[in-house]
């Protein structure tokens, strides 16, 4: 049984290819545990900490920290069984054998000799082969002569093969095109044809980054500039995550946006005394609670704003996947509380206050960020009044809510200052109408405005 066994990136999240190693938890020689983090990895999605395979002792580590790394490519190399002691040299006899077949000596640290068809075994899998590579004969019209002995190829030192140019076609024989799946579905999302592109990835196969350049224009040659005057800051994890699905989106889903504006007075009120209430004292509340414990009741009276574009059908959801935009250091990501229309306010609020504090610290896992129903972005904590967001792919509506402003408001008959805010509502047109979007919005608005009276006559 082999003793040493190399640790492949594992498929961190549903449709991710690739993970940037952030820091190495162990090194070299250290003795690990079976389930102990061995490495922080950077998905398009979170950072997450991978635990260990097997224990044992490492023995090397293939990528240093920074480096991009495709999923099912070996990240680290433990051995399994350290107190066995040192692995065998290589014996005489192998070593002769090998240089008999015209290659260099076996290095230290091969196991036996040749394996059946001229290789020699290695700590994983087999190495190069021994014996002399035959090439078919070059046509030179000349007649063959049957029988004829093949000449005496001599052995001369391995030529380096020429470099490979820089970008190859993309095009197999037959007309067959190289790229993942992920990147096949973004090309059809965006109208790109795959055969007419030039891939850069591995093996000339074509990426994401191939297919966004298709979409956009060219851009104008500008002087470059003198040092210090720009920064350069590489696309990649959650930015170029974000990216894709937002150009996928904009370019694939008729978008809609509405905008109410809204007397939260009431709602202010009723935290106030949330926050008064002994049960709640030790608990995060914020407008924030309130608007999503209104869209949860809204979605459960206007189910088809709850659905996804199915091509041929709608998928209507009797769940609610309730996804909060949070602002990271890493960027914009959209995690979502799975069954929300099944919590009670305060389970709602405690959930509420988990997902961002563990979004803020970068340990979202990929599932909390899958699977999302309807997404609320909150960008009134940033000072802005509302904006017109773009849908989660997936998704048939977002609802964006603003800053909550003391503002002259005309209230009974006359003009006081109350509190105000604007909602805004962005939708897939394919799906909502006017008249739907509108009346989700109108009772968004409502419970808001009035949320006793709204729990009173809804629930």
């Amino acid at each position: 049984m082999t003793r040493v066994k190399e640790f492949n990136l594992p498929d961190l999240g549903e449709g991710l290819t690739e993970g940037e190693i952030l820091k190495w938890l162990v090194q070299v020689g250290d003795t690990i545990a079976l389930n102990q983090p061995i490495v922080e990895v950077e998905t398009a999605k979170a950072a997450v900490e991978i635990p260990a395979k097997w224990a044992g002792q490492v023995t090397k580590i293939f990528h240093p920290e920074g480096t991009t790394v495709e999923v099912g490519a070996p990240i680290i190399a433990i051995d399994t069984d350290p107190g066995a002691g040192a692995l065998p040299a290589p014996s005489a006899a192998s070593l002769a054998a090998v240089e008999v077949a015209g290659d260099a000596p076996v290095e230290p640290g091969l196991i036996g000799g040749p394996a059946p068809g001229g290789r020699t075994a290695v700590l994983v899998g087999y190495g190069p082969k021994t014996t002399v590579a035959k090439r078919r004969p070059r046509s030179s019209g000349a007649p063959v002569v049957p029988n004829e002995p093949p000449p005496v190829v001599e052995a001369v030192a391995p030529v380096a093969p020429p470099p490979a140019p820089a970008a190859a076609p993309a095009a197999r024989a037959g007309g067959s095109v190289l790229a993942k799946p992920p990147v096949r579905k973004l090309a059809r999302d965006l109208g790109v044809d795959l055969t007419g592109l030039t891939g850069t990835g591995p093996n000339g196969s074509i990426s994401r980054d191939d297919v966004l350049a298709a979409t956009a224009a060219p851009a104008a040659v500008a002087p470059k500039p003198a040092a210090g005057r720009e920064e350069r800051i590489p696309v990649k994890g959650v930015r170029k995550l974000t990216a894709e699905n937002m150009v996928a989106s904009a370019f694939t889903a008729p978008h809609v946006t509405e905008f109410l504006t809204v007397d939260v007075t009431r709602s202010m009120k009723a935290l106030d005394r949330l926050k008064a209430h002994r049960d709640w004292k030790d608990v995060r509340v914020s407008p924030l609670l309130l608007v999503a414990k209104a869209v949860l009741l809204a979605l459960k009276r206007h189910p088809m704003v709850n659905s996804t574009w199915a091509g041929e059908e709608i998928v209507v959801k009797h769940y609610v996947n309730l996804g909060i935009a949070a602002a990271t250091q890493r960027g914009l990501i959209v995690p979502n509380i799975k069954d929300a229309h099944e919590l009670t306010t305060r389970e709602l609020a405690d959930a509420m206050t988990a997902l961002v504090s563990i979004a803020r610290e970068g340990k979202t896992p990929p599932a909390d960020m899958t699977g999302g129903t309807f997404t609320i972005t909150s960008v009134g904590v940033f000072g802005v009044d509302s904006g017109t967001p773009i849908l989660p792919p997936g998704e048939s509506a977002i609802l964006v809510f603003g800053a909550v402003r003391e503002q002259p408001w005309v209230h009974k008959g006359k003009i006081k200052v109350r509190h105000v805010t604007t909602l805004g509502l962005s939708f897939d047109h394919r799906i909502i109408d006017g008249e739907l979007g509108s009346k989700f919005l109108r009772d968004v608005g409502a419970f808001l405005e009035d949320p006793e009276g709204a729990l009173l006559a809804w629930s």
